[in-house]
Formats: structure tokens, C-alpha cells, sequence
């Protein structure tokens, strides 16, 4: 080729590799099989390499194409962002917000918001990505964030809500068959719930929670939703934000008195939004919503 690829032919690249397949790819699209093969044959011309092997199961990427992969996903998350800012003027509340948060934060404490923005700005949209990873508002993969870390880059709108806490939870009926542990110790004889994966946040849960081992757990899970789920269904003990955890009077706090745990809560938006109406008016809410959460400790800070 001698001039540079169209855009079409890397949404085509990216959707093959999200996909795995010439075929999916076409249908995630809305193109046939053949374009989808012609993009991909064309950028690997202009590339000078294979960018996928074709076997029996499928497309695998090369080498070459995973080092592209990032490159492309920052191509699709700016054409969704400068898609969103088009979709209606500065002082307009309408168009679409994309918000990111963790798994429980989307589930338990953002319905009552979204559902107050839409009953408010009926020209108002939402996006919203449900995810433990954090995001880069930088490259615009969302337009709000709602984080249990400080922000480290430049060029964010942060505001502080203080901290959500952190407790040990088990249903009623699991306590009445196993009994009330009375020290940290006595949780070594119960079942408990916790991470598959051994991270940061999940070291420092262990070292408040001295003389356990990542072995001791019973129900060992990444999805902090399905945590959430066995703690009701009564499996065992486990760890529950005691905001989400107080509207549910069949969950009973666990040595509250040895056992606390902050998670430091911020909302996060790129400056250059702060002149947008719609985007503005998303923040505001999000803070004023997650601020008057409850005693359970979020507070302006």
C-alpha cells in the first residue's frame, strides 16, 4: 500500500482480535466475511508482516499484531469519545456519559442515580462499564470515574468522598448453624470467602486479618459481586461494604470490633469535560449521591 490505511481497516483489526474469528468479526460489524478478510490482508500488507494464523479453531494473533492491539483499542476508545462529544452541544444536557466503576459500586449504589438522571434529563444517555480495572480517563476509555485509588495523572477533575468501609459479613442462618466467631483466630475454623488472585488490596486485607492464609479460604473468587451473592446465600464469612451490607438485615457484622477495612472513594472526570453540561451534571450527581450514602462512612471530604 502506498498511503495509510483507513480508519475501517483498523476497527476491522481490533474487532478480529476481539472477536477471534474472520466470521464474528463480520457480524459484530455488520460486513461480510470477504471485507473483513480484504481489511486484514491489506493492513498486513501495509504493516510488512502477519498479523493472525489461521488454523482449524480459529484466528490466533502473532506477535506482531498483540503489540498493535493497544494502539488500536486507544484508536476505538478515542472515535467513542469524540462520538459522545458530538452527540450534543457544550450547554446541552443530552448525549451520551460513559461512567466506569467497580463490579459492586455499579450494582449496588449507582441504579438510584442513573435512575434519578433519567427521570431528570430525558435526552440523557449512559454507558456504563462495570469493572474492577481502572480506566484511562486520559485516553478517554470513559468520560467518569468512580475509584477506589487516588487518581496519579494529570490533567483529572478528582473530588474525594472520603472512604467506604469495609467489614466481615455472614448471613443469620449461616451464624445459627456455626456460631459467632469471638476472635480473629476462631475465623480459621469457619468457611470463608475471599480472592482467587493475591493483589495489592488483597495482601493488606490479610495482613488486618493476622494469622490467616490465602489457603484458609473456602471460597476463593475474583468477582466481588459473586463474593457479594455467596455471603447472602450464606456460605460462609466474608468481606462486604457495610453501606451495602446495612440495607440487609439478615447480614450480621462479624468481630466489628477487630476487624475494619477503608477503601478510599473518589470521582474522577477529565478536565477538558468540565465545561460540558451533560458531563458536569453527571459528576455532580454521582458526588452528591455517593456523598449522602450514609453514616457507613462516605463524607465529602
Amino acid at each position: 500500500m502506498n498511503r495509510e490505511p483507513s480508519w475501517d481497516i483498523y476497527r476491522t483489526f481490533a474487532a478480529v482480535l476481539r472477536e477471534g474469528s474472520l466470521s464474528a468479526a463480520a457480524r459484530a460489524l455488520g460486513l461480510t466475511q470477504p471485507s473483513v478478510a480484504r481489511h486484514i490482508e491489506a493492513l498486513e500488507q501495509a504493516v510488512g508482516g502477519t498479523l493472525f494464523l489461521r488454523s482449524q479453531r480459529g484466528l490466533s494473533p502473532t506477535d506482531r499484531a498483540i503489540a498493535l492491539q493497544p494502539y488500536a483499542e486507544a484508536m476505538l476508545a478515542t472515535s467513542a469519545a469524540l462520538l459522545r462529544t458530538a452527540t450534543a452541544g457544550a450547554d446541552a444536557i443530552a448525549g451520551t456519559v460513559r461512567i466506569t466503576a467497580s463490579e459492586v459500586v455499579a450494582a449496588e449504589h449507582l441504579p438510584p442515580v442513573l435512575t434519578m438522571l433519567r427521570r431528570r434529563y430525558r435526552e440523557l444517555s449512559i454507558e456504563l462499564v462495570a469493572s474492577d480495572a481502572i480506566g484511562d480517563l486520559l485516553q478517554r476509555h470513559a468520560d467518569i470515574a468512580i475509584r477506589m485509588v487516588a487518581p496519579t495523572q494529570q490533567a483529572l477533575l478528582a473530588r474525594k468522598l472520603g472512604a467506604l468501609e469495609l467489614g466481615l459479613y455472614a448471613h443469620a442462618d449461616y451464624l445459627a448453624r456455626h456460631g459467632q466467631p469471638k476472635v480473629i483466630a476462631d475465623l480459621a475454623r469457619h468457611d470463608l470467602i475471599g480472592v482467587d488472585s493475591i493483589g495489592d488490596l488483597s495482601r493488606a486485607v490479610l495482613d488486618a486479618l493476622p494469622g490467616l492464609e490465602h489457603s484458609d479460604f473456602a471460597l476463593r473468587i475474583d468477582n466481588a459481586l459473586v463474593q457479594l451473592a455467596a455471603i447472602r446465600a450464606g456460605f460462609g464469612i466474608g468481606i462486604c461494604q457495610v453501606a451495602v451490607a446495612a440495607r440487609d438485615a439478615a447480614l450480621i457484622r462479624v468481630l466489628p470490633d477487630a476487624f475494619s477495612f477503608d477503601l478510599p472513594l473518589w470521582v474522577v472526570m477529565h478536565e477538558d469535560l468540565r465545561s460540558s453540561a451533560r458531563h458536569r451534571a453527571v459528576f455532580d450527581a454521582l458526588v452528591e449521591s455517593l456523598a449522602a450514602a450514609g453514616p457507613q462512612g462516605v463524607a465529602i471530604g
